[in-house]
């Protein structure tokens, strides 16, 4: 069996630490386009690109390496107060980090680096610092120059230098914050002659190695003509995360330590280990060096696939508990017995185990919102709009596995909202609005739910246009009158596009009936809601997490299912002064002043035929993301639980009215429901009924 190579697991932490550093060059930017261009929020910026130019250098990655460095360089133009920020040089900058996020993805996932990737912004970056390519001397190769000899009576002395002992030990928190010994080795040599011994002294043997701590030391003698000055700059980004000491003159001898010649320096092995321990987002951008901050909480990473592991054993862990659960109530055990006690001791830490496991896997959907960010920047170019991208709620968490799966679909909305949506700065312009269009992405828990909604201040949709283009597909028949909520809803149908022309963004027949389809898969639904000339909203609910739900078992025609709690919003029992009929076939349900539309989950699912009498039957009042309400007839109740979720698209395909399966405590599969589909779907709400409609709120 062959054991892991260190380097790769470093390198590994290195691009895990890449994407936070990523994460908060995206935060830096965005406070400095909002105008805050405080020392520290332009320090986060440029430890951002420094830390990520230095672990690339360690492993080799000139690429990166060369354009985070000419990035860095007009970012130190800002940090110095030589270069003022504009919207023409944030516009480069934001360019230049969609451009090192693709070069640290290309270069974590060993791809081919073309040129032509980094060439157009590569160059605006040097532009903005007046520096230009290798080769291009432009003009100036034709000026006729001719030297001319000055003869000046100037003595310069050999003690014109200086010689300074620079005593340099980093600490744990300087590896961590992505900063590395080597190069700041290597900046400190170009100030003059230098002369470095390393002390090993307290480097333990291989097997005690711990690689977030620092155990090496350095000693410096630097002959130079900078002054002490530029020496303190060479270390200004590690202060406080190191011991330093300069002094003027030769304190220490360097050789009272092995020397390391030039053509000895080490290998990026020799001191990446530690430099590239992965470390949180709050120690890679943590305030200028001088001002308290509290320590940053220690964090340990894990395979994701070991974390779906104990998801896993957590799910299977609470299929048994309610399975001991039942086996202990049908031996008629008594409820003050030790025996049942236990259980419910065993009931509360299974529910606390679970509830812990689940909060291992929720992370905050900010990162991909910051993706979002930069399909708003491309496709505002593409089609040559200004808009201003607004985001709330980037700290609500939600499962791994979920945002990963968001991040399609809502690339396709945010497009949608900028090319369909928002108006070209003509129109806005004729219509009273600013001609920079606003898209707004938000993010809230709801309801046990995680809420996302994309809105944009456009036109709103035309539905003269949805309603004719439907015709011509042969979506519905000319004559159909819809409702507005319905017209909204054809935007759904397979192929529905409202784009004249084939562009990069829309146009091809690929449309929202793929978006909600990835929705729906995630379990979740997406609703639309528009208002001419203001904007249009689209509003995507979805679960917690895709591993677990709180649910109600209920009995259908000796079928156990399990409806979602957060959708229910009370049970009751019918009774006659209740019920209101409404054609042959069809009930409403009185409920405090209010009508709402009576549905049989036996009939809707087909398990059998309509009731002669629905007095006394049992119902679950069913309240949806839109308001609107209904109420679903059930055989009986039988308890609350909380239940194992397990797909069912892989092998059936997406069933109407189900979201997915679980198995109960006897053993038995229960289907878990999804009420909103099945009361769109239900055949007690027909679209030529709109008293139905109109009562159903």
């Amino acid at each position: 069996m062959t054991s892991p190579d260190p380097m790769a697991e470093i390198k590994a932490s290195f691009f895990i630490e890449c994407e936070e550093l990523l994460e908060s060059l995206q935060d830096g930017l965005e406070a400095l386009s909002n105008g805050e261009t405080d020392s520290e929020t332009i320090n986060v910026v440029f430890r951002a690109v420094h830390s990520i130019k230095g672990g690339a250098g360690a492993f080799g990655l000139d690429q990166l390496v060369e354009f985070a460095h000419t990035y860095e360089t007009v970012l130190d133009s800002i940090r110095s107060g030589d270069l003022a920020v504009d919207p023409n040089i944030m516009r480069v900058l934001f360019q230049a980090g969609d451009i090192l996020s693709d070069l640290v993805r290309l270069s974590r996932d060993g791809e081919v680096i073309e040129p032509s990737l980094t060439q157009d912004t590569y160059k605006a970056l040097q532009d903005i610092v007046g520096e230009t390519s290798d080769g291009d001397s432009g003009a100036d190769d034709d000026i006729d120059f001719q030297p001319m000899g000055l003869a000046l009576d100037l003595d310069f002395a050999d003690d014109a230098k200086s010689v300074f002992t620079v005593m340099f030990k980093p600490s744990s928190e300087l590896f961590e914050s992505g900063n590395e010994p080597l190069h700041l080795l290597k900046a400190l040599s170009e100030l003059g002659e230098a002369t470095v011994a390393c002390d090993t002294k307290e480097l333990p043997v291989v097997d005690e190695l711990d690689f977030e701590t620092g155990y090496l030391q350095w000693t410096i003698r630097l002959e130079t003509e900078a002054d002490k000055s530029a020496i303190e700059e060479v270390f200004e980004f590690v202060d406080g995360l190191c011991q330093l000491t300069i002094t003027e003159g030769e304190d220490l001898p360097a050789t009272d330590l092995p020397e390391i010649e030039e053509d000895e320096t080490p290998e990026p092995q020799a001191v990446t280990p530690v430099a590239a321990v992965a470390t949180s987002a709050q120690q890679a951008t943590a305030p200028a060096p001088g001002q308290p901050t509290a320590a940053p909480r220690a964090t340990v990473r894990v395979d994701l696939e070991r974390v779906d592991r104990l998801v896993n054993l957590v799910g299977e862990l609470v299929i048994n508990q309610a399975m001991l659960s039942q086996s202990i109530s049908a031996i008629g055990v008594q409820p003050s017995s030790e025996v049942s006690s236990g259980l419910e001791e065993f009931m509360r830490l299974t529910r606390d185990i679970q509830d812990s496991v689940m909060m291992i896997r929720a992370q905050p959907i900010k990162s991909l919102f910051q993706r979002m960010s930069r399909i708003v920047r491309e496709a505002s170019a593409d089609v040559g709009k200004t808009v201003r991208f607004v985001t709330e709620g980037e700290g609500t968490e939600i499962d791994k596995t979920v945002i990963e799966r968001l991040s399609d679909p809502l690339t396709h909305m945010i497009r949608n909202a900028v090319d369909h949506g928002l108006e070209k700065g003509d129109a806005r312009r004729a219509n009273g609005k600013p001609e920079e269009g606003i898209v707004k992405l938000s993010a809230a828990h709801r309801s046990g739910r995680v809420v996302i909604e994309i809105s944009d201040d456009g036109a709103g949709i035309n539905r003269p246009r949805v309603h004719q283009i439907a015709v011509e597909k042969g979506l519905i028949a000319p004559d159909t009158q819809l409702t507005d909520t319905e017209i909204d809803n054809l935007l759904f149908a397979p192929g529905f596009s409202t784009a004249s022309e084939i562009s990069n963004l829309s146009g091809r027949g690929v449309g929202m009936d793929v978006v909600r389809s990835a929705i729906q898969a995630l379990g979740g639904r997406i609703s639309i809601s528009s208002t001419p000339g203001a904007g249009t909203s689209f509003t995507i609910s979805l679960p917690l997490t895709l591993a677990v739900l709180d649910g109600m078992v209920v009995h259908v025609a000796g079928e156990a299912m399990v409806v979602p709690l957060n959708s229910i919003a009370e049970t009751l029992a019918l009774t006659t002064k209740e019920l209101e009929q409404l054609g042959s076939n069809k009930f409403l349900v009185r409920i405090r002043d209010q009508f709402v539309p009576l549905l049989d989950l036996g009939v809707e699912l087909g398990y059998r035929a309509p009731l002669d009498r629905y007095e006394g039957a049992v119902v679950l009042l069913i309240s949806q993301e839109d308001g609107s309400r209904a109420a679903l007839v059930v055989d009986s109740i039988q308890d609350q639980r909380q239940v194992v979720i397990k797909g069912l698209e892989e092998s059936y395909g997406r069933v109407p009215g189900v979201a997915a399966a679980t198995i109960l405590g006897d053993g038995q599969i229960a289907l878990i429901l999804d009420p909103t589909d099945i009361i769109t779907n239900a055949s007690g709400r027909v679209s030529s009924d709109d008293t139905l409609f109109d009562l159903a709120g």
